[in-house]
């Protein structure tokens, strides 16, 4: 029988999360999983919790946001690298959840029990980033914010009155007054070498940032790739049309839009600094350098069997 370990952030979803324990408990036991469930105390506790959990049970599940998902991630992965394996489960009780929607994991609490119970499993790639205030480095599943996008990361995260896309899209149009001189950067990936001022670099795995901006709308997570979305430095009005375009999926026909996919990139500022973020839990505020790659057929996912697809 699949032993499930969950490991729940009790301050997801806005310090929301803690009072979800019964709630999650009961569904687990009506569809008959057997279970433990564990709280987090402090950063980086989940990543911890997950790799001791690697070796006593099944799958390990992520209750939280995106956050919660990346230190399960990160834990696994560590706990791979010692020989124990278990897969992965997600409950989106979190602000984004957009690790969740790029693997094919339904937001809805009750999907997501189900899914569980379900116990389809998906092997899906990883990336790895390296550099900023992280030399030893960072797995990420959904995707890497560099620059514009980061900072709205860190503006929604002082947004304590909204929640999920309203607090991202609000913290972006506030972005576009407190970040708006691009560095100027060198990428390099797949051979290449762009040297621009880049308002924001995009690395995907997933689909999604932002809770609902499409960095990279045919993302896919087993595909063997990493997606790219280079936005070079516009106007403040291009910048609110771009946000548009974002939201729409649509960005990629856009002159100041480059688009590609590579399995490594590496992104070093010139003039300026790098703010990032890995599934938005802060990189770096004043980067100079980093160093992101593809880890294929990573790890098992439970999701849904038709991996969610609108």
């Amino acid at each position: 029988m699949t032993r499930y370990r969950l490991i729940l952030n009790p301050a997801a979803g806005g310090g929301t999360a803690r009072a979800l324990v019964p709630r999650i408990e009961q569904l687990l036991r009506e569809l008959g999983l057997e279970h433990e469930l564990v709280l987090t105390e402090k950063p980086w506790h989940a990543a911890e919790l997950a790799r001791i959990a690697a070796s006593e049970t099944d799958v390990v599940v992520a209750a939280g946001g995106d956050g919660t998902a990346n230190e399960v991630l990160n834990g696994l992965l560590k706990a791979k690298d010692e020989g124990h394996t278990a897969a992965m489960g997600v409950l989106c009780i979190g602000r984004g959840n957009d690790f969740a929607f790029g693997m094919g994991i339904p937001h809805e609490l009750e999907a997501g029990c189900r899914t569980l119970a379900a116990d389809h499993r998906r092997r899906i790639d990883v990336g790895f980033a390296r550099g900023g205030d992280d030399p030893d480095g960072r797995y990420f599943g959904n995707g890497i914010g560099i620059g514009f996008d980061a900072v709205v990361g860190f503006v929604a995260a002082r947004l304590k009155r909204l929640r999920g896309f309203a607090g991202y899209f609000v913290a972006a149009i506030k972005t576009m007054f407190i970040y708006f001189t691009a560095p100027r950067v060198t990428i390099e990936y797949s051979g290449q070498s762009l040297d621009l001022h880049a308002l924001m670099v995009s690395v995907m795995n997933g689909r999604r940032m932002g809770g609902g901006f499409m960095m990279a709308p045919h993302g896919c997570p087993d595909d063997g790739s990493l997606d790219l979305c280079i936005a070079r430095q516009v106007s403040r009005p291009k910048v609110l049309y771009l946000i548009g375009r974002f939201i729409k999926g649509t960005q990629e026909s856009h002159e100041a839009i480059h688009t590609a996919q590579t399995k490594s990139i590496t992104v070093t500022a010139t003039e300026g600094i790098l703010p990032a973020h890995a599934d938005g839990e802060t990189l770096c505020t004043e980067g100079k350098h980093l160093e992101i790659q593809l880890v294929p057929q990573a790890i098992d996912i439970v999701c849904q069997p038709d991996g969610g697809s609108p």
